[in-house]
């Protein structure tokens, strides 16, 4: 049974193509498993971060895959897979046929995951996308959506309760955005690419920088020690920053940057002045918060 309250949340999007509809569904799957976890004590231990959370809390114009959080301070016997039970029935109760399944961890890394899960076309039926529309999809075809948690926190950040007044009025602990921002530089530094540069990661920075927000230089650092990337004795300072970014500027391919998040945007001309010397131009223009 379609549920007009779902699809009233479909309609904001006003999709044409399975592609805004498959887009839209995500999103809105993801704010309702937002909504399921202020339903829980999860907020009280941690926050979300990430480029979902810079998209809904503050208008990034890019989809985003996964839903991002960290534990505010480590938390003795903390389990993702307590809150995957109130997130499915919160899903389920607005309509959606979904599971959510912990992963199990591998090794000693400290990040927590989960998926959320469920058949495509299923799911576009059940917001009311057109038949037509849905069927053009492979039967089989999953909505997958990514749960992480870092369980071993970095340092430094700040938080803030922000409200959300859709699907229903509900409050979400986030990092701020010079934190946010931190997070991304560290990803833009030290991000290990292989063969895949992340496009979203620059994508992000030039929002970052657009808006003039300062990077929370602190948690940037506390995030490079954590993972290596940093060490001795001195404090990262604004020039090393700089230089940092100089020295991955002159060896990343921009193209493969901008080829990887082309999918994720509306207008392709987002990234159309983009190379080497486009990204080295934004470098003097990054603010430092150093308290």
């Amino acid at each position: 049974m379609i549920r007009p309250a779902l699809t009233g949340l479909i309609d904001r999007y006003q999709p044409q193509t399975t592609s805004d509809y498959q887009n839209a569904v995500r999103e809105v799957v993801q704010e309702i498993a937002l909504l399921g976890l202020w339903r829980t004590p999860f907020y009280e231990h941690a926050a979300f971060y990430g480029g979902r959370a810079l998209r809904i809390f503050h208008g990034l114009q890019r989809f985003s895959e996964d839903l991002d959080f960290s534990l505010l301070r480590p938390v003795p016997g903390f389990s993702l897979k307590a809150y995957l039970g109130p997130v499915a029935e919160e899903l389920a109760a607005w309509g959606f046929k979904l599971l959510a399944e912990p992963v199990e961890k591998s090794g000693s890394t400290a990040v927590e995951s989960a998926f959320l899960k469920g058949s495509t076309v299923i799911n576009l039926l059940q917001v009311g996308a057109p038949p037509e529309i849905a069927k053009r999809l492979p039967g089989r075809q999953l909505i997958r959506i990514k749960l992480e948690i870092d369980t071993d926190p970095p340092a430094g950040a700040a938080t803030e309760s922000l409200t959300r007044l859709v699907p229903t009025p509900h409050q979400v602990r986030v990092y701020d955005p010079a934190s946010l921002f931190a997070g991304k530089l560290h990803a833009v530094l030290c991000r290990n690419w292989k063969n895949r540069v992340k496009g979203r990661d620059f994508y992000d920075l030039v929002w970052y920088v657009g808006r003039r927000i300062p990077v929370n230089l602190a948690h940037l650092e506390a995030r490079m020690r954590q993972s290596g990337d940093w060490s001795g004795g001195d404090r990262l300072a604004t020039d090393s920053l700089r230089e940092r970014l100089e020295e991955r500027f002159a060896n990343v391919r921009i193209d493969q940057a901008s080829e990887d998040v082309l999918p994720f945007l509306k207008d392709r001309d987002d990234v159309r002045l983009w190379s080497g010397e486009f990204f080295r131009g934004l470098i003097p223009l990054i603010q430092v918060n150093e308290g």
